[in-house]
C-alpha cells in the first residue's frame, strides 16, 4: 500500500485534502478514488485512508483506519556528519533513515570543502528535510529522525551531553564492535569526519570534551560509508537488526 507523509491533524472519520507533492505523485503513479493509502503526520503511528477524489492538483482522502505501528529503534542514535562533497549529504540521509537513525547533526569541520552561507544553508535544510521525509516513507517510519542546524564541530563538541559521543578514527586502539559488545543498547552521538577525516588537533580536543574514539577496523572507510557501517553494527550488535 502507498505511504504518504501528511503533516497535518489526522484523525479516523476525517476527509483530508492532501499535501500538493501527494496529490501529484497520486496522480503520477495513476491510483485511483476507492483506492486505499497510508498515511502518518510524523506523531506515531499510521492511518489507512480511502481516496475519495482525485484531480491533477488536488486530492482527498477519508481517514478509515488507526494502527498504533512502531519501527523506531529503542535507542537513540545521532549522526554528527562532517559535511560531504557534492550530493553525499543526501545519500547518507536517506540510508542513515532507512537505519533507523533518531537525529542528524550536519557539523563544518576543519578539511570540509562545503561551506554553507546562511541562505544556502537554509535551502539545504530544507531538501535534507523532504529526504528525510521520502526515506521515512518508504522504510515504514512512523517519526520523523530530526534534522539540526549545521553547526561548527568545536562548538559541537563543546556541547554538555548525558549520552555517550564516540568518534570514529583509525588512530584509535579500541574498535566501536568491541565496546557495543561490552555495553547495552543506549543512546549514542556517532562524529563522522569528511573527505580526509577530521584533523589530529580536532580529534585531540573532541577527546578532550569527553568524546571517545573508537575504530571501524583496519580499512579506512570513506564518509559516506563510515556512518552507515557504524549504525548497521550497532544494531547488529544490539539485537535492533
Amino acid at each position: 500500500m502507498p505511504r504518504f507523509f501528511c503533516p497535518q491533524p489526522l484523525a479516523i472519520g476525517q476527509t483530508i485534502t492532501l499535501p500538493e507533492h501527494v496529490a501529484h505523485h497520486i496522480h503520477v503513479v495513476r491510483l485511483s478514488a476507492g483506492d486505499r493509502i497510508t498515511l502518518f503526520n510524523g506523531e506515531g503511528g499510521q492511518y489507512t485512508a480511502t481516496l475519495t477524489t482525485i484531480e491533477k492538483k488536488r486530492a482527498t482522502a477519508e481517514i478509515k483506519l488507526f494502527e498504533p505501528i512502531e519501527t523506531e529503534l529503542p535507542y537513540a542514535i545521532t549522526l554528527a556528519q562532517a559535511l560531504p562533497e557534492a550530493s553525499k549529504m543526501d545519500w547518507i540521509i536517506e540510508k542513515a533513515v532507512e537505519l533507523g537513525v533518531h537525529a542528524i547533526q550536519p557539523l563544518a569541520s576543519q578539511r570540509c570543502v562545503v561551506r554553507l552561507s546562511a541562505e544556502r544553508a537554509t535551502k539545504k535544510m530544507q531538501h535534507w528535510q523532504g529526504v528525510i521525509e521520502a526515506a521515512s516513507e518508504q522504510s515504514g517510519r512512523n517519526r520523523l529522525a530530526t534534522l539540526a542546524e549545521p553547526v561548527d564541530f568545536n562548538q559541537w563538541i563543546a556541547q554538555q551531553d548525558l549520552h555517550v559521543r564516540i568518534l570514529l578514527s583509525p588512530r584509535a586502539e579500541q574498535s566501536l564492535s568491541d565496546w557495543a559488545r561490552h555495553h547495552p543498547p543506549q543512546s549514542v552521538g556517532l562524529l563522522i569526519g569528511p573527505e580526509g577525516g577530521f584533523t589530529e588537533r580536532e580529534e585531540n580536543d573532541a577527546v578532550a570534551q569527553g568524546v571517545m574514539m573508537l575504530s571501524m577496523g583496519p580499512r579506512v572507510l570513506r564518509t559516506e560509508t563510515a556512518g552507515l557501517a557504524a549504525l548497521a553494527g550497532l544494531n547488529a550488535i544490539w539485537g535492533a537488526m
